[in-house]
């Protein structure tokens, strides 16, 4: 579907919803419209579609507190009997609806600061006994035989350019994450810079709050020319 047809299909269910603009789900289902339609190259946010199509956006949850999405995640960790993954904060998240988004968690700058702060709280609260216990199965760093220096291990966090939009992300392989874009956007992306790290879930969540006023849906920015020249100061970080 091109432009004018997301246009016209907005505005048909709008009008069978008595008027309130529908969501990109119902579209979806509706139109046979896929995501990759319209996003990133035509609006970053849906509420930008609506927007063009008359109508206003949708109001999302307001954001949790720190204390909140600490409290989510050891809910999910006594639920699961040690601590939770990745893909199981996206399982629970899209199972039950109370559960902040895993990218909330984001903002405590990786895994590893985010155990910590669940750490102090516990330490803080009492009855909290059983996630200590949890906590202090994550594993310790190993240390090199005979003194000898141990490899660090790296990845890269890297600003990438589709149409007038640019994605900030990490991954381990540069290349073989624009091949992976390259065949789910229309706009093959272009990568602008990387920078190397020993922590590029800390490095990710930094950028990303720092342009938070102007993200879109996902990793995706409208950013303007010194946005780029300030991400692209950035080298190597380890």
């Amino acid at each position: 579907m091109d432009r004018s047809e997301i246009i016209e299909a907005i505005k048909r269910l709008a009008k069978e919803n008595g008027g309130t603009g529908p969501g990109s789900a119902l579209v979806q289902n509706r139109t046979g419209m896929r995501k990759a339609d319209w996003y990133p190259h035509l609006w970053l946010r849906w509420g930008d579609a609506l927007s063009e199509a008359g109508y206003a956006p949708n109001q999302f949850r307001t954001a949790f507190s720190d204390e909140h999405l600490i409290k989510s995640y050891i809910d999910l960790a006594r639920e699961l009997q040690r601590l939770p993954l990745s893909g199981e904060l996206r399982r629970k998240a899209r199972d039950d609806e109370a559960f902040p988004n895993h990218t909330a968690f984001a903002r405590f700058g990786g895994k590893v600061k985010l155990l910590d702060a669940v750490s102090d709280y516990c330490d803080a609260h009492a009855g909290h006994e059983d996630v200590v216990a949890l906590l202090g199965h994550r594993g310790s760093e190993t240390t090199s035989p005979l003194g000898r220096e141990q490899k660090v291990e790296t990845g890269f966090v890297y600003l990438m350019k589709s149409g007038r939009h640019h994605k900030i992300g990490r991954t381990v392989s540069v290349g073989s994450r624009e091949r992976q874009l390259a065949i789910k956007i229309p706009i093959p992306p272009t990568t602008i810079h990387t920078i190397e790290t020993d922590d590029p879930s800390g490095v990710e969540a930094y950028w990303h709050r720092r342009f938070a006023e102007k993200r879109g849906q996902g990793e995706w920015f409208d950013l303007s020319p010194d946005d780029i020249k300030a991400f692209k100061r950035w080298k190597r970080l380890v």
